[in-house]
């Protein structure tokens, strides 16, 4: 995966170590269609903006365990796996 990271700019997280990127993907959209919301993303489709937002350099998700039924953690830890991360 080629990563443009040099672009994205990063904040550590309050008194942590740890850098996330400035910007944040929503993962609300994520997650088998129906069961929340008809509009949600199913799993190819999902990946694909992971993918995307990886390839910025973009590394910080917020999700919840309730967007659509829990499938948008389901998706987003699978894509994540798949990218070695």
């Amino acid at each position: 995966m080629k990563m443009v990271s040099n672009m994205m700019k990063f904040s550590k997280l309050g008194n942590t170590d740890i850098e996330v990127s400035k910007i944040c993907v929503g993962a609300m959209s994520f997650g088998e269609p129906g069961t929340m919301h008809d509009w949600s993303l199913n799993y190819d489709d999902s990946k694909k903006v992971i993918n995307h937002a990886l390839n910025l350099g973009i590394n910080f998700f917020d999700t919840a365990n309730v967007y659509s039924k829990g499938t948008s953690e389901e998706y987003l830890g699978q894509a994540l796996k798949e990218n070695g991360i």
